[in-house]
């Protein structure tokens, strides 16, 4: 009887061609802007040359930036990041010295 595994890849992150996490859910967003940028611009009259080579540079840079972006900061970087930037560089107290030290 023929033994089957199943469940290979539960707990492990979503991975599609190097990209991981967040990064993917990153160019799909992307792409899928690029298409609807071109698909606006189509529709309004701008001439198809300048439609195409629009969505062919943004298409290229959000590709290249997305990978760069994943070999950079890998899969949890991007929200470290997003939490470094949101965490306070030193704590001001303005209290007097006198009312932090209890005298008790």
């Amino acid at each position: 009887m023929a033994e089957y595994r199943i469940n290979k890849g539960v707990g492990r992150q979503v991975e599609f061609k190097g990209l991981t996490a967040q990064y993917l859910f990153l160019f799909v967003g992307g792409l899928v802007g690029v298409f609807l940028l071109f698909v606006v611009m189509y529709m309004s009259g701008v001439s198809q040359t300048a439609c195409i080579l629009l969505a062919a540079v943004a298409g290229t840079g959000l590709v290249w930036g997305t990978f760069y972006l994943n070999r950079t900061f890998g899969p949890h970087g991007l929200m470290k990041l997003r939490a470094s930037k949101r965490h306070p560089r030193r704590i001001i107290h303005r209290r007097r010295i006198r009312r932090l030290i209890p005298t008790r």
